[in-house]
């Protein structure tokens, strides 16, 4: 039985859309659904489970960082055979050409995140999207003439960081921008062989000091959750 998600076994879909807030969840329900039900409020982690297009969807809050979605997802595949996981979030550019409300795509994840050195008994693993997924969002965004781009984005620890110059080694092996998730996303979902893809939106950039406004966040996440929500 899960610990931290009250729905029963039928109440969730095989595809979930995961943003780290549960508030953008409900959003998304709201937005997107059709005929959407809350199936988890513990902890205020709002899940519902509606249907796009005639096809049963979901969408539940994460949390921020690895740990909170390791568990999340740990549940959903394991407890309610969940399939396909998609995360929808927000990250920080780490390249001039990266700006803000451009739409990335995480083909990869690097991270200074501990948990998978302990799990490897300090060996690197290198957590990756699902091809499938993967190939789909690319050519939904054709489809629907939304630009992205694609390549390795960063997992981090930290929020708030004591060295702002950090970035700049990432930055000069090319990855994208920053998040807090996807690392933990992947390599569970690899673990337990399901598919797994994070599409995120820039809304800051450590490279200028630019950030977004919340009406213009709105319009970009829109943009990330239409590529999303047609992977189902």
């Amino acid at each position: 039985m899960s610990v931290h998600i009250e729905a029963k076994k039928g109440d969730i879909a095989e595809t979930i859309l995961l943003p780290g807030d549960p508030l953008r969840a409900k959003w998304i329900a709201e937005t997107f659904f059709d005929s959407p039900k809350c199936f988890n409020k513990v902890r205020g982690m709002l899940g519902y489970t509606g249907t796009y297009k005639g096809k049963p969807i979901s969408v539940m809050g994460t949390g921020m960082g690895i740990p909170s979605i390791s568990i999340y997802t740990h549940e959903l595949i394991t407890e309610y055979d969940v399939k396909q996981l998609i995360r929808v979030g927000s990250a920080g550019s780490y390249q001039p050409h990266v700006q803000l409300l451009d739409t990335v795509i995480a083909m990869s994840a690097s991270s200074n995140s501990g948990i998978n050195k302990f799990r490897f008994k300090g060996a690197n693993y290198a957590p990756t999207a699902d091809f499938e997924l993967f190939q789909k969002a690319i050519e939904v965004a054709k489809l629907k003439n939304i630009p992205i781009k694609a390549g390795n984005v960063f997992s981090s620890d930290e929020f708030y960081t004591d060295d702002t110059k950090a970035y700049k080694t990432w930055s000069q092996y090319n990855v994208l921008c920053v998040e807090m998730e996807t690392s933990g996303l992947y390599t569970i979902a690899a673990k337990h062989q399901v598919q797994a893809l994070s599409v995120l939106t820039i809304s800051d950039s450590l490279v200028t000091g630019e950030s977004t406004s919340s009406e213009a966040r709105e319009k970009s996440f829109k943009d990330m959750i239409e590529i999303a929500i047609e992977l189902a």
